[in-house]
Order: structure tokens, then C-alpha cells, then sequence
């Protein structure tokens, strides 16, 4: 027998052996867990909402392991509502007048403690195969104040919003069963001074890798072209998480668009020591390369393997382009030698109905957007981006600042800064590292130059290919404007750039704010008392400029490279000049949704070379006959024509990087802009009085992606003529049929206080005085109507092993509260075992007979027949669990009861004749089938594949 257990345990030995070796012999996987998680609302500081979190005798902060309340591993989260990530709770709260003005009045925050609180949990089912992999989660981004646990490990706490963050759960994890990650995430407090949601709102992984391996963001790769050359500096940082020493050779093969290995280097005979990290470089030439530009943004990748006795144990892929960037002092920027205008806007990060929780192929379609009206540069205002963000300006030709959080020196401050050029490093679309932005309190004194000088000064040490900038919106020839290498001006209305210039004629100088126009998307009177502003080019004060003069400004001035405008796209929050019930922004080219303002043709005007003519305003003016209208022309032709119904209301011509204007009396009709060159009419405008509307149109937008899951529809109403009615505001409702949903809508109307998101309601009733009485059997029926009076609170004795000699069964009674449900309600009760066997009757009606305790619970869908308005009550008739050794615990949680109510169907309210609609795939492919219906008007049908 005792050489049978041997055998045995050396059997055992050898497996688990096998498996360790197995597990550390297989590559990489990077994979996305978006899917699956429950969420829930917690609470900043009742313990009672938030889950009894932080209040066991030990800290999850002292004792490893102890993570509790919703951070345990066996909570049960069956209640909770179920969703898929990106996810920001912060859109689907309502607007208060009472919430933040600078994040759009959404009530969280200070103010709405009971929604200012989210936890995230979910289960993943690791193979045993993995045993001996260096494992690790991964997040894109959190906002904000986020502490993760991993089967009630804590891992640590990331304050920031916008910045990644892996932590390493190699040795937390159950191989060959379930592994659960909770995550609390605080907004309690905010980040920024617009709108920056909150939650998991990127992606977040789970990597597997050899204990040898690439670290995250390992490489990096350097260009330098010389003649029809290219010569290819690759670095690569490797860690040997093993315990013992790690031989091997690492072979690097550059890969064209097509999948060609077009060059390749390696190094032979390497290793590193038990916990050892370390870089390595090889130099690689690559003939005729193809550059990378704003017309051909061609990318190619960089494929890092690392061979260990003969086997490949990592493959790492970075994708890279190979361009030459410089600033010049007198002339401006510089991409492969050419000098390129920078045409550039900011931008914030959310969009309409979704907040910051964006689709991947969403940045493509606003890249898109910003190309069409020919911007050709992006600066992150004012956060580190999504990676995906990134990969749509590299494919799709768009340059990008690439801006810091927060400015300071200290090792938080300086590590954050190094986590973002770590990150970021590789794209080519990244022309400058932006340490800072309007820092009013030190920009103008020796404290911001000191500062920026350091920041600076580190920046260079990880990436000294790119120049560092930083954005001035107070007074300049002190401070930081003294010290930085590239000036970013944030409004020249205020500041004298030739002295600037004069005086620092060394100083590289762009426009990193400008414009700041405000206007409502189709509206051109101003009306204040309802905070709209006519869409015309205008400038707020005199501390601005209008968007034609500040283009006229840095377009005549060779040493100012460019500018960005203020902004691209509108934003939630800061409804300048405006408060509530304003919960946008105005400043947009781009409105929430995407849709254009006037303003964005001045712009694809002087910043495209295609022939562009726009009209403004609409001519739909019932009761204002012959009063007088400002028509405006927007036009890169050298002469435009106006005419009124046919008749010629004169021929101007068109001023560089200006406009035309004309007074025309309103008659109804037909008012057309014909814009010519060289005599020739080469393209033209109109806008008509439209008549009533009859019917809803659907139009869907495109996605520079291939293969994408999602649709962006635009919606709009048209008169019996088929034209498009500018002013309509119709309210339209949607359904989807097919393998698809419906994941936001808007309409970019700076004042609409109408739902985000329409979501299933999940209300959680807690059973209360919980109270036992000792009885015969589980078939002892005899206390289930009667009073409680001689009961006593329900585990107030310990379940010891001698309470089980003299209590054989138990009964436990409580009650719960339901306020009056509708007919869609469904209601569930998620139990959790209060005896190895149980039965349960709900006001007196059995509900379970008999059933063995589950050590995941039970869950019954409950007939209204059962349940009642009011107070319920509810019996569980046991025989009692009981502790093995003294410091177990036994459940004394029943379980709650999860009222769901499915979600309203989706509408939106046209603003100046437009909204959208974001569907998203949910399934394989198939044919999606959209109705859009509005009252009196006939229905669009629209079908696409997804």
C-alpha cells in the first residue's frame, strides 16, 4: 500500500510538473474579456450601500486575501445587472440642475453619492494548462479611483482616469476553475473640467505569456531614411519572470502591408538572470521604404520573436511607420522633407448617447469626419487617449499631439508622463509629447519654467524624435513660454506672437487653441433666454478671435506651424456661455454627433483643394416675409453669385481665407450660390423652403474600417418633394430586428435633457427581520403563518457542531417590501443556501421542496400569484449548516429578490433636422431590419448587414 501512494504521489508530481512545463512553453494570448460582467452602484461612504466593503476584521489592505464584501471572490453578484464593457454609467444618469456644470449636468459626483460609486465584477475560467504562464489583467482605462481584486487579492489602486495599468495574478489564480475579478471605481471626485464619464470605459484584458517574455510596450522602434534607405533601430525590453536563468535568441522581421518579411535582424546567445529585465537592440536596413503620410499613411510591422531551445515562447507584434518629422523655427513643420500646414483640431473623448464608453470603429468614423473637412492634425484635450484612437490616425493620415495630464516633477507625476510616450512611442501619427495645459497658477512664473524644465528634460530621455510642447492661455514671454521647446498659444487675441517671436527666435511656435467660436448646429438667431446662439462665425469677446481671423492670423505667418481649433467636436460640459439646462458645449465644428455646423465649411473651404460651396442660413421663414436675412458663402472660388429664385442678387468676389455676405429680403423659394473659377462655374449651393413633413429618412454614415460592428444612422424628415427639412424637430422611435441593438441615440442639441440611454431598471429588495425557531423537520409546516413572537434573531447562536446535535431543523422567517409592479416586470429571487437541505414558502406558498444546498445558489422566477403589493413574507424551513473548524462561516444571507423592468423603447427628438443612431452587433452576421416611425409621418425601413 505504501509503495502504491508513492507511485501515486509521484504520478501527481510528474502532472503537475508536465502542466507547469506545458503552460510556460506556450506563447502569448492577449485576450479581451469585455464581455459577461455584472454591474452595480455602490456607495462613497455607506458601507451598507457599498456592499459591506472595507469592514471585516482584517483589511484587504494588511492581510492578503481578504477582500471583502463585493471584492470577495464568493459574493453573490446574481442581482446585479449584466453588461458588456466599454461601459460609462455617468450617460445614463439623469440631468440635475444641481450636478456639475463643466461635466453636462449628469448627477454624479458630490452631489449624487448614490451614483458616484460603481463595482464590476466578473468570473473567468482558467484552463490548468496555464499553470506556469506569467498571467496578468489589463486595463485600457478606468475613470476613475479604481482598486481591483482577484479571488479577494487586492492588486492595487490606479487614481488616475486616462492611463492603462497591468496587474500581474499569476499566483492568485484557482487553475482549471473560476477566477473572479471585482473592480470599485469612485467618481466621487472629479478629474477635469469636462465631461469624462465613468467606469471600465475601455477595454480590458487578460494576458498569458512565457515567464521570458516582451514587457507590455516592450519595444521600440526609430527611423532614420537616408537617400532610398532606411536604416530601423529596434529595441525590445524582455523579463525572465522565471526562478531560474533564461537562455535564448530573439529574431526581429519587419513585415510590409501585404505580409511580406521585407528585412530582419536577430541576436544570438542571450540570457537573463531569475527576475531579470532587460533591452536589447538590433539595427535593421530596409530598402525603398514606403513612407508613411497624410495621403498614404502606409504602415508596417515589427515582429519580435524569442526563441528558447529551438521553440518560439513569445512573438510580439508592434506596428510602426517610417516618416521624418521636424519643426523649424522661421518655417513652420516638416513631414519627409515637405513643409505641411498644420490644419488641426482638439478634441475631448465622448460622443452622443455612448459618453466615453466609444465602439472601436467610432474613432474612425470621427477621424473621418475631421478629414473630411480637411483637418489633417488631432490634439488629445486634454488626456492620454484610447489606443484605438491612436491606431485611427496612424491608418487613416491624421498627426496628433499627444497631451499629459498633469504637470509636476515628482516620481507619480514623471512615471505617469512615461507611461504614455511608453505606450504611445510607436505610432507615427504622434508629432509631440504636450506636457501640460494652461496652468494658470505657475504658466507666467518661475515655478511652471522650473517645472517645465524638468518634465521636459525627462520627456527627451525616453523619446528625443519628437518635440515637446506645452499650451499658454495666459501671458507669454515669462514662465514656461520661456522655457519650452515648441510654444502652443491657446488664443492670440490676447497675446502678440511676432514679439514672442522676435524675442525668442530660436522657439518653435504653433497655435494650440484657437478659434472658440460658439454656435447651435441650424439655428441663426440668437436667443439667449434660450441659450441658443446662430450659427454664424463669430467671436465670443475680445479675449477671442472668430475662426476666420484666427486662421487669417497663423495662416500668414510662415513660423507659427499651424493651429488647432477649439474644437473639432462638441463635448458634454462646459456649455459656454451658457449654464443649465445647457449640457453641451458649443465650440464644435463637429457637432455631438458628427454633424456639421456652417463653420466646418469655412474650414474644408481653405483647408481642402476641393471645390467647396456652402450656403447659410436655411430658408424656411414662415411670417417673416421681407425682412431682411444674413446670407453668408463659404467658397474656395474665386467669385460667387447669389441668386433669389433664378434672379442674380450679384456676383462677389471671394477674398482668401474669408467669406461672402449678402442682406437678402426673405421671399420663399429657391436661394443658390454658384461659385466659378476662371470664369467657369465649377460647383454650387442652394437651400430651399421646404414644405410639412411626410415621412422619416434614414441615411447610414460610413466607416473607414473594414467589416465593422456597428451602424451609424443619420435620421431626418422630408416634405412630399423628398426634401430634407432643416428645422424639423419630430420625434422619431426606433426598433431593431436581427442580430443587433441599439446602443445610443442623440441629436447634438446643446440643450436637450431627454435619455442617453434607454436601459433595463433593476431594482434589489433585501429580505428583513430575519428571524429562526428550532422544529421537528423541514416537513415541520406548522410555523409557517405563525407570528414570530417567540422566535428569536436569526443566528444569534453560533452553528457549532453540538448546535447541530440539538437542533436537527430550523425554520427562518423575514420579510420584504415591493412597491407595485407593471406586467413586464420580472421578478427573480436569487437564494443563497441557509441549510445543506431547504425548503421555502413565500406568504405560505411553496416555492422549493427538498433542494441540496448549492454552493451557487438557487434562483426562481417568481408568478405574481406568489407575491403581493406591500409586505411579503417569506419561511425557510433548514436543517442547519454547521462549521468544521471554528473559523468558518456560515451563510446567513438568504439572498434577494431582483425586480427588472425591460427598457423603454428608444427616441430622440430631431434638432435642426437631424438625429442619430448607433446600432451594434450582437450576434453572427445577419441582415438587421431598422423602423423609424414618428406621428403622422410614414415610416422608414432600413435594412443592414452587420
Amino acid at each position: 500500500m505504501k509503495i502504491f501512494f508513492r507511485l501515486l504521489l509521484i504520478i501527481v508530481c510528474f502532472s503537475n510538473l508536465v502542466q507547469a512545463q506545458t503552460g510556460a512553453e506556450i506563447g502569448r494570448e492577449h485576450l479581451l474579456i469585455d464581455t459577461g460582467w455584472r454591474f452595480a452602484l455602490g456607495h462613497p461612504f455607506d458601507t451598507q450601500k457599498d456592499f459591506q466593503n472595507g469592514t471585516g476584521y482584517f483589511s484587504y489592505l494588511a492581510k492578503t486575501g481578504y477582500g471583502d464584501g463585493a471584492a470577495a471572490a464568493s459574493f453573490d453578484d446574481r442581482s446585479w445587472r449584466k453588461l458588456n464593457l466599454p461601459h460609462d454609467w455617468a450617460v445614463e444618469q439623469p440631468f440635475n440642475e444641481k450636478a456639475s456644470f463643466s461635466h453636462g449636468f449628469k448627477a454624479i459626483g458630490r452631489n449624487f453619492p448614490d451614483a458616484s460609486v460603481g463595482w464590476y465584477r466578473k468570473s473567468v475560467f482558467i484552463p490548468k494548462g496555464d499553470l506556469g504562464r506569467k498571467m496578468s489583467i489589463a486595463f485600457d482605462g478606468v475613470f476613475r479611483n479604481s482598486i481591483v481584486w482577484v479571488n479577494g487579492h487586492y492588486l492595487g489602486n490606479e487614481p488616475g482616469g486616462y492611463l492603462g495599468f497591468e496587474y500581474d495574478i499569476t499566483d492568485y489564480l484557482n487553475y482549471g476553475g473560476e477566477n473572479v475579478i471585482a473592480v470599485r471605481v469612485d467618481v466621487t471626485m472629479e478629474e477635469g473640467w469636462f465631461y469624462e464619464g465613468a467606469g471600465i470605459y475601455r477595454h480590458v484584458w487578460l494576458n498569458k505569456n512565457n515567464p521570458l517574455h516582451v514587457v507590455p510596450n516592450g519595444t521600440f522602434v526609430q527611423s532614420k531614411v537616408n537617400g532610398e534607405n532606411a536604416s530601423i533601430a529596434a529595441s525590445v525590453t524582455l523579463k525572465n519572470d522565471a526562478l531560474t536563468i533564461g537562455e535564448f535568441n530573439i529574431t526581429q522581421e519587419i513585415v510590409d502591408a501585404g505580409g511580406k518579411v521585407v528585412a530582419s535582424a536577430g541576436i544570438d546567445r542571450l540570457s537573463l538572470k531569475a527576475l531579470q529585465e532587460q533591452e536589447f537592440s538590433t539595427n535593421i536596413t530596409l530598402n525603398n521604404p514606403k513612407l508613411w503620410d497624410l495621403e498614404h499613411p502606409y504602415l508596417y510591422q515589427l515582429i519580435t520573436k524569442i526563441n528558447t531551445r529551438g521553440q518560439i515562447v513569445d512573438t510580439y507584434k508592434t506596428s510602426f511607420g517610417i516618416r521624418t518629422i521636424h519643426f523649424d523655427a522661421n518655417k513652420g513643420f516638416f513631414l519627409n522633407g515637405k513643409r505641411v500646414q498644420i490644419k488641426g483640431t482638439n478634441n475631448h473623448q465622448d460622443h452622443a448617447g455612448l459618453g466615453v464608453a466609444l465602439p472601436d470603429e467610432l474613432q474612425y468614423f470621427r477621424i473621418s469626419k475631421l478629414k473630411e473637412l480637411g483637418s489633417n492634425a488631432y490634439r488629445c484635450s486634454h488626456n492620454p487617449p484610447t489606443v484605438e484612437l491612436l491606431e485611427a490616425c496612424d491608418r487613416l493620415g491624421m498627426l496628433v499631439i499627444d497631451e499629459n495630464r498633469l504637470m509636476g516633477i515628482n516620481d507619480q507625476h514623471l512615471n505617469d508622463m512615461k507611461r504614455l510616450i511608453i505606450r504611445d512611442r510607436n505610432h507615427p501619427s504622434i508629432i509631440s509629447w504636450s506636457i501640460c495645459n494652461e496652468e494658470w497658477n505657475i504658466e507666467g512664473n518661475i515655478t511652471g519654467a522650473r517645472i517645465a524644465t524638468t518634465m521636459q528634460a525627462y520627456v527627451k530621455t525616453i523619446d528625443s524624435s519628437r518635440a515637446v510642447t506645452a499650451a499658454i492661455s495666459g501671458g507669454i514671454g515669462n514662465g514656461i513660454s520661456t522655457v519650452i521647446d515648441l510654444l502652443g498659444y491657446n488664443y492670440v487675441a490676447t497675446k502678440n506672437t511676432d514679439k514672442q517671436h522676435q524675442k525668442f527666435p530660436a522657439q518653435l511656435s504653433w497655435g494650440t487653441e484657437e478659434g472658440s467660436t460658439v454656435a447651435s448646429r441650424g439655428l441663426y438667431v440668437d436667443n439667449r433666454p434660450k441659450n441658443e446662439l446662430a450659427a454664424y462665425d463669430v467671436k465670443q469677446n475680445d479675449n477671442f478671435l472668430s475662426l476666420e481671423d484666427g486662421w487669417k492670423h497663423y495662416a500668414a505667418r510662415p513660423y507659427l506651424a499651424g493651429m488647432f481649433i477649439w474644437t473639432g467636436f462638441d463635448y458634454r460640459g462646459e456649455p459656454t456661455p451658457f449654464g443649465w439646462p445647457s449640457v453641451l458645449s458649443y465650440f464644435g465644428m463637429l457637432d455631438l454627433c458628427g454633424f456639421p455646423k456652417d463653420s466646418a465649411w469655412y474650414l474644408k473651404s481653405w483647408w481642402t483643394e476641393q471645390p467647396t460651396v456652402h450656403i447659410l442660413p436655411h430658408w424656411n421663414w414662415p411670417g417673416e416675409e421681407n425682412q431682411a436675412k444674413d446670407v453668408w458663402v463659404y467658397s474656395n472660388c474665386e467669385e460667387i453669385e447669389l441668386f433669389l429664385n433664378k434672379r442674380s442678387l450679384g456676383k462677389k468676389r471671394m477674398e482668401t481665407n474669408g467669406h461672402l455676405s449678402w442682406t437678402v429680403k426673405y421671399t420663399p423659394g429657391v436661394l443658390e450660390a454658384v461659385g466659378f473659377k476662371n470664369g467657369k462655374k465649377v460647383q454650387s449651393d442652394t437651400v430651399k423652403t421646404t414644405g410639412k413633413p411626410t415621412q422619416v429618412s434614414v441615411i447610414q454614415e460610413k466607416i473607414a474600417i473594414e467589416n465593422p460592428n456597428i451602424a451609424i444612422l443619420r435620421l431626418a424628415v422630408k416634405d412630399a418633394s423628398g426634401n430634407r427639412i432643416p428645422d424639423a424637430v419630430n420625434e422619431i422611435n426606433f426598433e431593431v430586428n436581427g442580430p443587433a441593438k441599439i446602443i445610443a441615440v442623440g441629436n447634438g442639441n446643446p440643450t436637450s435633457l431627454e435619455a442617453d440611454q434607454f436601459i433595463e431598471e433593476i431594482a434589489v429588495i433585501k429580505i428583513n427581520n430575519l428571524q429562526e425557531k428550532a422544529i421537528s423537520g423541514i416537513n415541520d409546516l406548522n410555523e409557517i403563518t405563525k407570528s414570530t413572537q417567540d422566535w428569536q434573531a436569526a443566528f444569534s447562536q453560533d452553528r457549532t457542531q453540538d448546535f447541530g446535535k440539538k437542533v436537527k431543523a430550523i425554520a427562518y422567517q423575514g420579510d420584504f417590501d415591493l412597491a407595485e409592479w407593471n406586467d413586464q416586470t420580472k421578478i427573480t429571487f436569487f437564494y443563497k443556501s441557509l441549510g445543506k437541505e431547504q425548503s421555502i414558502y413565500i406568504n405560505g406558498k411553496k416555492i422549493a421542496s427538498a433542494i441540496s444546498a448549492a454552493e451557487k445558489g438557487n434562483s426562481f422566477v417568481l408568478d405574481r400569484s406568489v407575491l403581493k403589493a406591500g409586505k411579503n413574507n417569506i419561511t425557510f424551513l433548514a436543517t442547519p449548516l454547521l462549521k468544521v473548524n471554528s473559523w468558518d462561516v456560515v451563510n446567513a444571507d438568504p439572498g434577494a429578490f431582483q425586480l427588472l423592468t425591460p427598457p423603454a423603447k428608444w427616441k430622440r427628438k430631431l434638432f435642426s433636422g437631424l438625429a442619430q443612431v448607433i446600432v451594434q452587433k450582437t450576434a453572427g452576421k445577419g441582415e438587421v431590419s431598422i423602423k423609424a416611425t414618428g406621428d403622422g409621418l410614414k415610416p422608414a425601413f432600413f435594412k443592414i448587414k452587420l
